[in-house]
This record gives C-alpha cells, structure tokens and sequence, in this order.
C-alpha cells in the first residue's frame, strides 16, 4: 500500500504544533500501525531528518502507552484494541491518516504524539489501592468467599489498562470512566470496604482538580474503550460517591 500519513509534530509543550504530510509507499497489510511507524522513522533518519515521537512499551495491548489518535477515533477505526493491535489491513491503498497525539488539557502534548499522562496516576495514587497488613498474619485473600458475580465485575473493572482513550474520545474530556473502573475493582470486594469512602471522594476530587471535564452520557468513552470498561462503573462510583458524602447506604 502506498499512504499518506498528516502527522502531528510539536516539538515541545511550549512549543506550536503542527500537521506534517508524509508520503510512505510498500507499506504491508500485516504490519501493525506502530510497525509502519517505524518504518517511516527509519527512513527519515536516513534522510537525516527527526524522527516522530510515540510511546509504546508492551505492543501487546497491555500498556496502553501506544494511545494515538487516528482519523479522529482514539486506537484508530477498529475496536476492542490498542493502537499497537490494530494492523494496516484496516486501511486501503492510496488512504490519507490523519494521526495526532490524545487531545484534552489534562494530557498535555510531550512531543509529536507523546502526552503527559500523570495526572492519570495522580488520581490512581489518590485512593486506588488498598491497605496490606503486612505483619506476617494476614489471611490470603483467596480464602475470603466473594459472590461470582461481584468477582467477575471486579476483573472487568481491573481490565482497564488507563490508556486515556475515554478521555481523548470524551467531548467534556471527562475522566469518568477511568476512575470509575478503579474504584469499581476496589469497591466490589471485601478488601476494599476499609478506605471506600476516601477513596472515591479522594479519587473524584482530584480527577476534578487535574482539570478533567464533567461526564454528559454520551457514550463514547464506552466504545472507544479498548477494554470495553461499562458505562455501569460510573453509575456505581456516583452511588458510592453519594454514599461517602452524605452516609448513604448503598
């Protein structure tokens, strides 16, 4: 396939972005998005030119550093992947692709396609977490009885990867979903009963002091999500945060 690749450059935060036109030709329907970006970076350092900044780690769909947004859909036109699973069989011969880095103000542009994810890992540090006696006496955890169904929706919760696609596809660039899924993996099980009432307040509180917008329910989020993390974790946070504040009972 031959492409034309309108990549986003931005050389720092300070820095004015812009869109670059790349023509790339022989491009395999095999290879992976970031396989093909590499073989354009190859052959701009050939040239002598700079190559084009992207964060990957796994390229196994774990990580969720390859986030890059691609005709204007976060990972790209496929679904239930990471920008690293998705391959250039999605794409026919001749196609322009527009890929840009996450757009939203709490994920500022590093470079080129890179953003600051950390105020992600703020909130997480906020309250996503349990405490550990570790006194040598503690009860394995495997031994406490928990309903299956509880289980279930814990792991599916603990699926989310904070890849920021919720983010990037959110018109109010809302966090929701993503904290949601994190205090829906804690709040599900006994061993997240002890902090649960700090930690969605602590959690929510900072998702809004780092600047995210507020969730209107479209969607979105849900769709672009590579992990299909449910639009049902946000209702559930909104119960325990109601609860937390206010001595609700769940």
């Amino acid at each position: 396939m031959n492409l034309n690749l309108k990549i986003w450059r931005q050389k720092s935060k300070k820095d004015k972005g812009k869109i670059v036109d790349y023509p790339i030709a022989n491009v395999s329907e095999h290879m992976s998005f970031l396989e093909m970006l590499d073989v354009l970076n190859e052959e701009l350092v050939s040239k002598g030119e700079e190559p084009v900044a992207f964060d990957h780690d796994c390229r196994e769909g774990i990580c969720g550093m390859c986030s890059l947004y691609i005709n204007g859909e976060a990972h790209g036109p496929d679904r239930g992947v990471t920008t690293c699973q998705l391959h250039m069989r999605k794409f026919k011969d001749g196609d322009t692709i527009f890929i840009e880095p996450f757009r939203a103000t709490a994920l500022p542009v590093i470079k080129d396609l890179i953003v600051d994810r950390s105020s992600m890992d703020r909130i997480q540090q906020a309250g996503g977490f349990v405490s550990v006696n570790t006194s040598g006496n503690t009860q394995d955890a495997n031994a406490i009885p928990i309903p299956k169904e509880n289980a279930d929706l814990a792991f599916d919760a603990a699926t989310c990867i904070g890849c920021g696609a919720c983010i990037a596809t959110c018109k109010n660039s809302s966090a929701m979903l993503y904290v949601s899924a994190k205090v829906s993996q804690f709040s599900l099980l006994p061993q997240g009963q002890v902090e649960a009432k700090d930690r969605v307040i602590n959690m929510v509180n900072k998702m809004d002091e780092e600047g995210f917008g507020n969730c209107t329910n479209t969607g979105a989020c849900e769709v672009e999500c590579p992990k299909g993390i449910s639009l049902d974790n946000i209702s559930r946070m909104n119960r325990e945060f109601l609860s937390a504040n206010f001595g609700l009972k769940k």
